[in-house]
Formats: structure tokens, C-alpha cells, sequence
């Protein structure tokens, strides 16, 4: 049998799988729960006075939640929501929320690790986050958002526990790598400080995993950890589709089926630097205007429906609109690579990627790498952007599995290009026992290891 009809006939495998899983949860959705409130109409979200004068990471409130697989499905599983202080693009202090979970039944446990799992909310609407989405009746706007609880479910499956912050923050800038990753590392000090966890402090061995966009916030944080929070023990970060050059990417899916998010990010970005709102303000035509204000109330699903194979330039009333002195400025900002990590790294990104060429990802290792930093890159062959999320899921949680038991990294860099993830040592029974246990969870089974649930 041939590669590619192997590729295929597992493709095929694991696509009837989680049709299954969401079609076996959504034959036992409960009655619809009342939809909760909105962040920007939910107190919770508002930091209280003076809340400025706090460190970064302290918690300002918290408050349990129940959370819901696609909105309907209940999970049975321990959680929580953070309000935590943090620090925006502009080192001005805000506030944000993260979601931290426990495996159900699980008891405080200073040796447990933690996971900060960044997910791909890749939207400039503050109701896409998944503090709101994850929410029990909050719908389904942002159903890339809404599939990655299950991933969330495979970490909670190992004992860990977990957090999700809203790297984002409040104004949803997203794209804004500094903003980012620093609500990561904040979201991580919380998560130790927050009693219900039961954590050792900042002697809390820590992973980081996030795909494409959740990659770009769990790929700032690592380059930020050192100088940010270098408390923070962190053992590895898992990285797939990783956005390296905001630009580049804008450019590669400009007038594609992906138009609508160069059209968030940029939003997003505004919404993170003032100097490019009033650029935005001067030079967007009025249907521009009318467009970006448009993207700004979708989550990533509507925003590309609306907005495919759009060329984002003909909103500009000016030619070559991203070549001016402030989106220059702004774009260098975001641009990955300003910082050499210091925990190891696991990055994988397929050679076929359509939204993120390769060549920026190889062309950030190879300078990474000259820095003295740790790193195992994994190039996928028969994979594109979006089969990645699922096929390199095994291998990510795989690393950091070892990394969080205490096998040390590989010293040094190591690239190699496979013809698929699913082929590598212990991929697939991971992946399977993944299925599964997203399939119980959506059935309303306890999530978390045997011995605890």
C-alpha cells in the first residue's frame, strides 16, 4: 500500500471518528440552557478599581462555570474562570480571563503539571473567546473554537490541569503577538495562584500547546518567557501551523477562500495600536469603513464567509496600502523571532500549508537555532493547514507528555520531514484514545484518568 493511500484511508478513519463523536453528543443534547451574557455585558469581565496597582497574573475574581461542548453538551469536568491582571501591547496594564480546569473528581496536587493550552480564536469580537463560547447556551459562533475543547479534553485525560486564557484580551486584538503572549504567561501565573487547583506555585512544571493562531500566542510566550516571567518553570511548548510573519501570511491569503481572516487580523491589530486605528480611519473607503466594521462583530466562521476571495487592498483608498510608515511599523512588531526561547520547543507545520507558507517557519527555526535554542521541527508532507490540527495532535501531546513527566528535551535542533504524523511511533494510539475520550466526554462521561474519575 502506497503512502498516499495510506494518508487517505486514515484520513477517512479519523474523519468518521469525530463524525461520530459529534454526531453521539449531539443525539443526547439536553434541553438548551439559557445564553449567558456577553463579555462586554458581563460584570465579571470588568476589572474592579484600582486593580492597575496589582502584579501581573494576580487574580482580581473567579467564579465556577460550567462549561458545554458545542454549547449544548455538558462536560463533566471541574472549572473555573479566572479575571486576572496582565499587560497589553502598549505595557499598559489590563485585564483578562482565563478558563482553568481540573480532571472531574480530581484533588488538590502540588506534582501536578499544567498545561496552557492557547486556542485558535483567530476572530476581532470580544463573544468569540472561549471564555464565553465554552460557556454552557452560549451557541456556536465560533465553532473552531468550540472543537478544540476536545484537544482541552485530551490534556485533562492525562491528570493535568489546564488553562485557557483570552490572549486576546479584551479588546480582541488579535493578531497582536506581544499582547499575546504576555496574557499567556499571566494566565499561567494565575492558574498557580488560584487555590481550587491546588498547584505548587511557580515550581509547577508547565506546557504550552496552541495550533495556528493558538501557535502565534504560545509562540510569543515562549520568546517573551525569559525576560517576562522567567519564574515560570516551563518544560516545553508544542507549536503546529505556526504564523511566523503576520505579513507574509495577510499576503499569501489575500483573495482566497481565507480572505476574512487578513481581515480580522488586521482589525485585531487595530484594535492593539492606536496609531494603525487612526491610519485605518484615514485611508479605508467608506465601504472599507463599513467592512473592517463588519469583521468586528464576526467570529472567524462569518467573518470568512463574508469576506472569501475578497481583495482586502480595494477597501484602501490609497494603492499599496500595507507599504506606508505605519502599518510597516506595526507589522515589524508582530514579526516572530525578536527573542530566542528558552524552554524547548516542538514545532510541526506542513510543507502544504495554504495560509502559512513554510518557508518563514524553517526560516525561524534556522535562527533560533543559531541562538543556542532547543528545538525539534516536524514538516508534514500529505497534510495541509487544516488536517494538521487533527493528524499532529498525537505527536504534540506525545512531547508533552515526556516533558512534563521529567524527560529532559533533546539537547540542541533536529528537523526531519515526514510523510505524516500519524505515521510516527505512539501517534496513532494517542490520537485514538483521544477520539475516545472526547466521545465519552460528549456523552457525559466523567473527564480525566480512570483512577481519579
Amino acid at each position: 500500500m502506497t503512502l498516499s493511500s495510506q494518508k487517505s484511508r486514515w484520513t477517512r478513519r479519523l474523519a468518521a471518528g469525530m463524525t461520530a463523536v459529534v454526531l453521539a453528543g449531539l443525539a443526547v443534547v439536553p434541553a438548551s440552557a439559557a445564553a449567558p451574557p456577553p463579555p462586554q455585558e458581563d460584570p465579571f469581565y470588568r476589572p474592579p478599581a484600582g486593580y492597575e496597582s496589582t502584579a501581573p497574573g494576580a487574580v482580581l475574581r473567579s467564579r465556577p462555570v460550567q462549561l458545554a461542548a458545542f454549547a449544548v453538551l455538558p462536560q463533566k469536568v471541574q472549572a473555573w474562570q479566572l479575571l486576572y491582571r496582565t499587560t497589553d501591547t502598549q505595557d499598559q496594564p489590563q485585564a483578562t480571563v482565563t478558563t482553568v480546569l481540573l480532571p472531574w473528581g480530581a484533588k488538590p496536587d502540588r506534582s501536578r503539571p499544567l498545561l496552557s493550552y492557547q486556542v485558535a480564536e483567530d476572530s476581532a469580537a470580544a463573544h468569540c473567546a472561549p471564555s464565553y463560547q465554552w460557556q454552557q447556551g452560549a451557541g456556536n459562533d465560533n465553532i473552531v473554537t468550540q472543537a478544540e475543547l476536545l484537544l482541552v479534553d485530551a490534556a485533562l485525560q492525562q491528570g493535568w490541569a489546564v488553562t485557557v486564557p483570552d490572549y486576546e484580551g479584551p479588546k480582541s486584538a488579535y493578531v497582536a503577538g506581544k499582547q499575546a503572549g504576555q496574557a499567556v504567561l499571566d494566565g499561567i501565573r494565575a492558574a498557580e495562584a488560584f487555590p481550587a487547583l491546588g498547584l505548587d506555585g511557580k515550581n509547577t512544571k508547565v506546557g504550552l500547546w496552541g495550533y495556528s493562531g493558538g501557535a502565534l500566542a504560545s509562540g510569543w510566550a515562549s520568546e517573551l518567557h525569559p525576560g517576562y516571567a522567567p519564574e515560570l518553570a516551563i518544560q516545553g511548548v508544542a507549536e503546529g501551523g505556526l504564523p511566523v510573519n503576520v505579513e507574509s501570511v495577510l499576503n499569501n491569503i489575500n483573495k482566497s477562500a481565507f480572505s476574512g481572516i487578513a481581515m480580522s487580523g488586521i482589525a485585531g491589530l487595530s484594535q492593539a495600536y492606536p496609531e494603525l486605528a487612526g491610519y485605518l480611519d484615514a485611508n479605508l473607503t467608506p465601504e472599507g469603513k463599513e467592512a473592517f466594521a463588519k469583521v468586528k462583530t464576526q467570529c472567524n466562521p462569518q467573518a470568512v464567509s463574508s469576506f472569501a476571495f475578497k481583495d482586502l487592498y480595494q477597501y484602501f483608498a490609497n494603492p499599496d496600502p500595507l507599504n506606508q510608515p505605519v502599518p510597516r511599523q506595526v507589522l515589524a512588531a508582530t514579526t516572530m523571532g525578536q527573542h530566542t526561547p528558552k524552554a524547548p520547543l516542538f514545532i510541526y507545520h506542513s510543507v502544504n500549508d495554504q495560509l502559512i507558507p513554510h518557508s518563514d517557519v524553517d526560516g525561524l527555526v534556522a535562527a533560533h537555532c543559531a541562538d543556542g535554542a532547543r528545538i525539534t521541527y516536524q514538516r508534514d508532507i500529505l497534510s495541509e493547514h487544516v488536517a494538521l490540527v487533527i493528524t499532529g495532535a498525537g505527536d504534540a501531546l506525545n512531547w508533552l507528555k515526556e516533558r512534563l513527566s521529567g524527560v529532559p528535551a533533546p539537547t540542541g535542533c533536529g528537523t526531519k520531514t515526514v510523510a505524516s504524523s500519524l505515521f510516527s511511533p505512539g501517534a496513532l494510539p494517542t490520537l485514538g484514545a483521544g477520539i475516545w475520550g472526547a466521545l465519552l466526554a460528549l456523552l457525559g462521561q466523567p473527564i480525566g484518568p480512570s483512577d481519579i474519575a
